[in-house]
C-alpha cells in the first residue's frame, strides 16, 4: 500500500520573481487554489492521506495554509462567504501533514533524501506541484498506484515531448511491456540530454512511485557537475537491475514551473469552469 506522498517544495521559484520573493512558488494560485493544494487533493483522491512536505526558508505559509484559521472561520461563519473555506477544510480534515526543511538546494534527489525521516522504510509517492495534471477519469497518481500494486517496483510518469524540448527533461529508454503503448521497462535514462544524444522523446514528469531502497542509493549517488544529486541517476541504478517502469499516463499536464505553462493552466481551468476571457 502507498500511504505517504512526498512533496519537494523548497525551491526558490526564480522564474516567477518578483512574485516568489516572499510567496512560495508552490502557493501560486491557479484561479483560487494554490498549486500545492491541487497536488495534495490528487494524492487524497488516490487514497493517500499522509502528506510529507520538504520545505525551506521562507515557506511558512505552506504550513499555515494546511492548518485551521480560527479567526477567518469565525469571521465568515454564518455569512454568504462561508463556503469559500469548504474545500481547504475538507483537505485538512482528511489529510495529515508532516514537514522537514531542506537547508541547501542540492537537486531533486537531495530533496527526496531529505524527506527520508518522514517516509521511513516503505514505498511512497513523490509529486512535484509544478506539474499540474488533469485527467478525465482516475488521476495520475491513482493510475500509477494500480501499476505499482501489480509490479511492486519504482514507477515514473512520462510523456512525449518534442525533440527541441528533450534537453529540459530526464529522458528514458525502454521496451514496451507485453506490447503496451503506455508501459515501458526502463533500460536507460539521461538527465537533460541534447537532442542528438537523447534515447527517445519520452520525458520524465513530476510523478513517481519509489521503493524505499532509493534512499540508500541516493546516499551513494555522486553529485553532478552542478553539485546536485539527481533522482534520475539514482533511478538509473534501480533500472539496471530491472526495477523501474515508465508509465505514459492518460491525462493533460501543465508545466507550471514556467510562466507560459502557468498561463496555459490558468486559461484551461478557467475555461473548464465556464469563465470566459473578455
Amino acid at each position: 500500500m502507498i500511504k505517504k506522498c512526498l512533496f519537494p517544495a523548497a525551491g526558490y521559484g526564480t522564474r516567477f520573481l518578483p512574485a516568489t520573493k516572499a510567496v512560495p512558488k508552490e502557493m501560486l494560485p491557479i484561479l483560487t487554489k494554490p498549486l500545492l493544494q491541487y497536488g495534495v487533493e490528487e494524492a487524497l483522491e488516490a487514497g493517500i492521506s499522509n502528506m510529507a512536505i520538504v520545505t525551506g526558508r521562507g515557506k511558512r505559509s505552506i504550513e499555515d495554509h494546511f492548518d485551521n484559521s480560527f479567526e477567518l472561520e469565525s469571521q465568515l461563519k454564518g455569512t454568504p462567504k462561508e463556503h469559500y473555506l469548504s474545500q481547504i477544510k475538507e483537505v485538512i480534515e482528511n489529510a495529515s501533514f508532516t514537514y522537514v526543511r531542506q537547508h541547501k538546494m542540492l537537486g531533486l534527489g537531495h530533496a527526496i533524501l531529505t524527506g527520508e525521516p518522514l517516509i521511513g522504510n516503505e514505498p511512497f509517492a513523490v509529486l512535484l506541484a509544478d506539474d499540474l495534471c488533469d485527467c478525465e477519469g482516475e488521476n495520475v497518481l491513482a493510475q500509477m498506484i494500480k501499476i505499482y500494486n501489480k509490479y511492486q517496483c519504482s514507477i515514473i510518469a512520462i510523456q512525449e515531448v518534442s525533440t527541441n524540448q528533450v534537453s529540459n527533461y530526464g529522458i528514458i529508454e525502454g521496451a514496451p511491456i507485453n506490447g503496451s503503448k503506455n508501459l515501458f521497462k526502463v533500460s536507460n535514462m539521461i538527465e537533460k540530454p541534447d537532442k542528438d544524444s537523447a534515447p527517445s522523446n519520452l520525458a520524465i514528469i513530476g510523478r513517481y512511485i519509489l521503493t524505499p531502497d532509493i534512499f540508500d542509493i541516493l546516499k551513494n549517488t555522486s553529485p553532478d557537475k552542478s553539485q546536485e544529486i539527481q533522482i534520475t541517476n539514482a533511478l538509473l541504478k534501480q533500472a539496471k537491475e530491472g526495477n523501474v517502469l515508465a508509465y505514459k499516463f492518460i491525462g493533460k499536464r501543465f508545466d507550471c514551473g514556467n510562466v507560459e505553462g502557468y498561463v496555459d493552466a490558468t486559461n484551461y481551468f478557467a475555461k473548464k469552469i465556464g469563465i470566459k476571457s473578455s
